[in-house]
């Protein structure tokens, strides 16, 4: 019997590699979308010494509390049953879709001068130029720095209440679909669309959200430290409750990254899908 993996397992918690959480701590004060109310959190069960007058009484030495919780809150994953009628439920998603290669296309400098920044095709081609062609089943995160954002500001609103957030675009979305094949999608803010897209008179709601469900993808929402990763070269863990009939729920999501500066030469890629081996040369060697 083979010990390679978990020699390998080692390996990841040496000092070789490092983790980054990509998950926002999951309370009342967690950001998340404007139309739901904060987490609620009841004490069911106490240890004795916490007792206060009025309290229920328990003799068991331990905690327990419930919570009170929409699915879509903080850094979540949406299945594509959540805009998609004929769509996956979370018991549906295959483990293997809970880990993919990361790419990180930063466009934070660009938000921070415009919030209504859409991330175009011309970017992901731009960004294709100096790091490689994006690899099949791949998960495209759109960095823009909006974690970094006040909860009590997430809409980021102007003197007339209305929001300004970044998002994606549909044919942005068509390219990496229909060209790239990509696996999942993910970014900081709590909309896929930009404020300024999100809800137009004659079009449907949320048009790249509903575009990227419909297409079987899962995508993450509300991510956190995407700075902390390089562009290309990282593998990102997207874990989440086997929830029957789920349409999406709190994730913890983590990258690995080599923690030494990461030498972008020819690696290999699986695609595990179509049983695909993919040799990825980046054009750009010394980008990180």
């Amino acid at each position: 019997m083979s010990l390679r993996l978990w020699e390998q397992v080692a390996a990841w918690k040496s000092p070789k590699y490092r983790f980054v959480d990509l998950t926002h701590e999951l309370s009342p004060e967690t950001p998340h979308w404007w139309g739901f109310k904060p987490l609620k959190e009841t004490t069911l069960y106490d240890y004795p010494e916490n007792k206060k007058d009025g309290d229920t009484w328990t003799e068991a030495p331990m905690q327990i509390k419930e919570y009170t919780v929409v699915g879509q809150y903080g850094t979540h994953v949406d299945a594509p049953i959540h805009f998609d009628p004929k769509g996956r439920t979370q018991e549906q998603l295959r483990v293997d879709e809970m880990v993919y290669p990361l790419v990180v296309i930063d466009k934070s400098k660009e938000v921070a001068e415009n919030p209504d920044y859409e991330l175009s095709v011309e970017d992901v081609l731009a960004f294709e130029e100096q790091y490689g062609r994006i690899p099949e089943g791949a998960f495209v995160a759109f960095r823009t720095d909006w974690y970094k954002q006040p909860a009590d500001d997430f809409q980021k609103k102007d003197a007339d209440g209305n929001p300004h957030t970044p998002g994606w675009t549909i044919p942005t979305l068509e390219f990496l679909v229909k060209e790239r094949n990509i696996g999942a999608i993910g970014h900081e803010t709590a909309d896929t669309d930009a404020a300024i897209r999100a809800f137009q008179p004659d079009s449907h709601p949320l048009p790249a959200e509903q575009y990227i469900l419909s297409q079987d993808r899962i995508q993450v929402e509300v991510l956190a430290h995407l700075d902390e990763l390089p562009p290309v070269g990282a593998v990102i863990f997207v874990t989440f409750p086997k929830l029957k009939g789920g349409t999406g729920f709190a994730a913890r999501c983590f990258a690995l990254v080599e923690n030494d500066k990461i030498r972008l030469g020819s690696y290999i890629l699986i695609n595990e899908k179509k049983g695909a081996v993919t040799k990825y040369t980046p054009k750009n060697k010394n980008a990180v």
